[in-house]
């Protein structure tokens, strides 16, 4: 190797190495979730997943969730079952997600997950919520009560509709 070659080789690890140190990239909680899809993608293409199996996964991620988040997560799949019942339970993200036909609808993010002060309830562009230009598809969630719930029920009955 030439004194130019190696030169051009040293230039090139030192950009790389302080390329490196500059930018932090995803989070750990960031990178974990990236593991955890692409577990879940795997599964899914190693075998067709039934509908007991992805609730078996999604009551397992549920069961992980400290309160309360488990509570809250516990009941939007209750009510996911009981107004949505075409859904099924798959987990994305290693979060638990409802899909229809294979494609993910909505899903329960829980506030520990990435280290935020209130859980969130996201619709994906499958779920049929627009309206006009400009619609909601995240809701923060702090608690769940009747109101509450009764709100979910109807985004959920307008996203699978």
């Amino acid at each position: 190797m030439s004194q130019s070659e190696k030169k051009v080789t040293q230039e090139s690890a030192k950009s790389a190495e302080s390329i490196n140190k500059k930018s932090k990239g995803f989070s750990d909680e960031e990178r974990d979730a990236m593991k955890e899809r692409a577990k879940e993608r795997k599964a899914e293409e190693r075998a067709t997943k039934n509908r007991e199996e992805g609730e078996s996964d999604v009551l397992a991620k549920i069961a992980e969730m400290s309160e309360p988040d488990r509570a809250m997560a516990t009941r939007f799949h209750e009510i996911i079952k009981a107004s949505a019942p075409v859904l099924s339970p798959k987990t994305w993200y290693g979060m638990p997600g409802y899909a229809k036909d294979g494609k993910l609808v909505c899903f329960f993010q829980p506030a520990q997950k990435f280290k935020t002060r209130y859980a969130t309830i996201g619709f994906n562009d499958s779920a049929n919520l627009d309206e006009g230009s400009l619609w909601p598809v995240y809701f923060a969630l702090k608690e769940l009560n009747a109101e509450v719930e009764a709100k979910i029920i109807a985004l959920m009955k307008k996203a699978v509709g």
